[in-house]
């Protein structure tokens, strides 16, 4: 949960720091006063967009920063085993991943700066992260239901996104089997596609490579014959030049193979040298073993040379066969790539395209029986998620009626709808005789129907609804959907806008029973709301300086929470009938609080939510 949140140069609020309850939290005030800023920093701290005209006249940077309470379990520090490790959606797992510190007392610590200028700058357990990162630390800790989240449920992909939340497990496990299945199936039905579209052009294709692959095959180039080609052409070419050097080489190191003996050679100079140092003088006779190895090392040299002139012959037979191989071997270099190496890794390629470009008559039946048999799958996965979704849909409908009982509006009934698209398209599958849009949330068509009082015909919400009705309905929604949320934290953002008498009184009683299995924190105007918090927090609008309103937060004890309950309630808190009317409305609401009986938890997927909380 988030039990600390500051707020330091965004909109009205200089610096400001809310403490949270672990229960349910209202933050309250004048309009104007800065509310706002509170949900505005939730969106900084969760990652969501920054907008430097948010930035407080006059600072330099905005900064918020909440404290996160771990879990049981979810508090190990970072470092550790595989096994040891959170699963991934945990903040803990989260911050091990990216690096971060708890701090000293296991809580975590996430920051957002936003400068003037526009630039912004993450930090989670004291280590610069990405925006990704806190964003995903938000997910997995908090969600906030404001007005314009409720408003969005009036689309369809919306209200299909609500209800596989509300069925929990099951529809996310089998939405993932649908996707898989999806995905190879229409990679079948568009290969398929292809090949009987483009069998022609593939068929060119082919007999291209199939040509170039049988050239290249019957001069079966080897890796790096074209530079031992070369080596070997310029040895045949040279030999005369070559035979020259042999022999001049030979001679200066054991005299001409021809010669009388007499010419002046290096083996027989160094003969003559040992003879010279054969003396009684121990500093010349000490020289006599190197030139001993000298005239070793001659002997070798000399014996080498005699062998190469002796396997060094004119082959013109070799060298034309050797230039008539460069000469194919360029061929295919001129064609296909700039080497030999190059020419074999084209070959390497073309097979592998051959292998895709199979326009058979056997390739394309074999191809369109793998697509029959995914489409089979496909449409068995589609309709496993569509019972799943109908079975869940009767359970959301009876939720949201059941909330809107207690929201003064006892006759109306919700309805929610899950049917099918007729289509005629590519990603159409036939389902009981017809064919329907296979989208990527599946096939189904969700949609929440309004009969707002007896005998009344359902209708779409947007349309079933008046402004009071839609917002309590809006409301209903997202008190059942938080109930199935597996976050810690709710935050409510005045989605009591609209309402107001007993529906007030109510919306109350139903965020205290969600502040028994979550942290809530609303935002609200209405007193009755107020009333049922744990704990409340005023932002209060101070004097303006140079210009620039500066606004505070301060947690209220009893006795100032009644003077601003009877500010929201009148205006004003200075009438005894004021103060007399929010001492009177607390008093019932801690009395419903402590005489509400056990609830039944909102579930998802079946699960019990947990154990009631007592409140305070």
């Amino acid at each position: 949960m988030l039990s600390e949140l500051r707020i330091q140069g965004l909109g009205v609020i200089e610096d400001a720091t809310l403490e949270l309850h672990p229960g349910l939290t209202a933050v309250t005030g004048e309009t104007g006063a800065g509310k706002t800023m509170v949900i505005t920093g939730l969106h900084l701290l969760g990652g969501g967009r920054a907008d430097s005209s948010r930035v407080r006249r006059g600072a330099s940077r905005a900064v918020v920063e909440g404290r996160y309470v771990l879990p049981v379990g979810d508090d190990a520090p970072p470092g550790g085993t595989d096994e040891e490790a959170p699963e991934p959606h945990d903040a803990a797992g989260i911050a091990r991943d990216a690096g971060a510190a708890l701090d000293d007392d296991g809580s975590l610590i996430a920051a957002r700066t936003v400068s003037a200028d526009g630039r912004s700058r993450a930090h989670l357990g004291g280590r610069s992260v990405p925006m990704a990162v806190l964003s995903d630390v938000a997910d997995a800790s908090l969600a906030v239901h404001g007005q314009h989240e409720a408003l969005r449920l009036l689309r369809p992909a919306e209200q299909r996104a609500v209800l596989d939340r509300f069925a929990g497990a099951p529809a996310e496990q089998a939405l993932a089997r649908y996707r898989t299945t999806r995905a190879r199936w229409r990679t079948a039905v568009a290969e398929l596609a292809e090949r009987r579209e483009r069998t022609r052009e593939m068929a060119r294709e082919a007999d291209l490579l199939r040509h170039g692959l049988t050239e290249i095959e019957a001069l079966d180039p080897q890796p790096g014959e074209d530079d031992a080609l070369v080596a070997e052409a310029r040895r045949l070419a040279d030999v005369d030049d070559l035979r020259s050097s042999a022999l001049t080489a030979l001679a200066a190191v054991a005299g001409p193979p021809e010669g009388t003996g007499e010419e002046p050679d290096a083996t027989a100079l160094v003969a003559e040298a040992r003879r010279a140092l054969a003396t009684d003088d121990p500093r010349l006779t000490a020289l006599e073993p190197r030139l001993a190895e000298a005239a070793t090392l001659l002997t070798d040299v000399a014996a080498e040379l005699s062998g190469y002139l002796e396997a060094l012959e004119a082959d013109p037979e070799r060298l034309a066969w050797v230039l008539e191989r460069q000469a194919a071997l360029k061929g295919l270099t001129r064609k296909y790539a700039a080497d030999v190496a190059g020419v074999l890794a084209w070959a390497d390629t073309a097979r592998e395209r051959l292998e895709s470009l199979d326009t058979s008559d056997e390739a394309i039946a074999a191809l369109a029986a793998e697509a029959e048999q995914l489409g089979a799958e496909l449409v068995g996965h589609a309709t496993e998620l569509s019972a799943v979704r109908t079975e869940a849909a009767t359970r959301l409908a009876e939720a949201v009626s059941t909330e809107l009982d207690g929201l003064a509006m006892a006759a109306a009934t919700v309805q929610v709808q899950v049917g099918h698209k007729d289509s005629t398209g590519a990603d159409a599958l036939e389902i009981d005789g017809r064919r329907v849009a296979a989208g990527p949330d599946g096939v189904d068509e969700v949609e929440l129907l309004l009969a707002p009082h007896a005998g009344a015909p359902p209708l779409p919400i947007a349309k079933g609804a008046s402004g009071g009705e839609l917002s309590r309905v809006m409301l209903a929604v997202e008190v059942v959907l938080a109930g199935a949320d597996t976050v810690p934290t709710l935050v409510f953002d005045e989605v009591d806008a609209g309402v107001g008498g007993r529906a007030a009184i109510e919306i109350g009683r139903r965020l205290a029973r969600l502040a028994e299995t979550h942290q809530v924190v609303v935002v609200t105007h209405l007193a009755q709301v107020a009333a049922y918090a744990d704990r409340q927090l005023v932002v209060d609008k101070g004097s303006a300086t140079a210009g620039v309103t500066r606004s505070s937060v301060r947690t209220l004890d009893d006795s100032q929470r009644v003077v601003e309950l009877a500010r929201m309630l009148a205006g004003t808190e200075e009438t005894e009938t004021g103060r007399a009317h929010a001492e009177e409305l607390l008093a019932a609401a801690a009395h419903d609080r402590r005489g509400v009986p056990e609830p039944t938890p909102i579930t998802q997927g079946g699960r019990r939510r947990g154990p009631r909380r007592k409140a305070g």
